[in-house]
């Protein structure tokens, strides 16, 4: 399946081989691949050089190694926290303002919040009906923190199916969190959150998008002064999303 390599970074080319084999389904997920002194002699170079791609690999999600006597090197699929990494890393390398991370935040969640009104299913709406619950009693308790309110987003995105977006909401937890703003809230800002939260959700729980989007617009504009700048994008999210499919 591999051919050998003679190129300086040696470990670069052997990951991008194996990645093109994942890609092009030649190796499928849940395959093993072989034996790293197998490796080596397919490629021609040391077991060092192999074991250096195949964490190349693992750090990319694309490869799972294990160890033990049925360990090995197993094909995956990145999971949304990789592709929200990788997002977050490329965002850290420009200056994000606040405004910014709100305004990227009311792009991906405003089309999360009406693909949620139509596609949720009830064990989706039960998911976000106990966490709603727990964050009551973890405000209640005093033990409430950013974790919970992040969790409410994974849910959301989550409950309408589509990969791409929950690997976009993986980036939340990280660079574009709202903790900045939030902090300058003090200690009323995570029962606010807890409030919006359960007011986006009774709102996607009667398929009621139009009421559902305005919710998690002032959620995400509180504190911040972007109301005036966001009016023509929020402008266009007022039409009713479409039926709910039967499921």
């Amino acid at each position: 399946m591999f051919a050998p390599i003679s190129v300086t970074r040696a470990s670069s080319s052997i990951a991008d081989q194996i990645r093109q084999a994942i890609v092009t389904g030649k190796l499928e997920q849940g395959s093993r691949l072989p034996p790293e002194r197998e490796l080596a002699e397919q490629f021609g170079v040391s077991r060092v050089t192999v074991r250096d791609a195949l964490r190349a690999l693992e750090a990319m999600g694309l490869l799972e190694v294990r160890v033990g006597a049925r360990g090995g090197a197993f094909v995956t699929v990145p999971s949304g926290s990789i592709m929200g990494q990788t997002m977050s890393d490329m965002m850290m390398m420009s200056a994000l303002t606040p405004e910014d991370i709100v305004e990227a935040r009311l792009v991906v969640e405003l089309g999360t919040t009406t693909l949620a009104c139509a596609r949720a299913t009830d064990d989706d709406l039960a998911r976000l009906r106990e966490h709603c619950h727990r964050s009551q009693e973890a405000l209640a308790a005093g033990t409430y923190d950013r974790e919970l309110s992040w969790e409410f987003h994974s849910l959301l995105a989550a409950s309408i199916h589509n990969p791409a977006v929950a690997g976009l909401t993986a980036s939340f937890r990280s660079t574009l969190s709202l903790h900045p703003i939030r902090t300058r809230e003090g200690a009323r800002a995570h029962a606010l959150s807890v409030e919006e939260h359960e007011r986006i959700f009774a709102a996607i729980e009667r398929h009621d998008g139009q009421t559902a989007r305005r919710e998690m617009a002032m959620h995400l504009l509180r504190g911040t002064n972007l109301e005036k700048r966001e009016s023509e994008l929020l402008g266009l999210w007022q039409a009713q999303p479409p039926k709910r499919r039967a499921r």
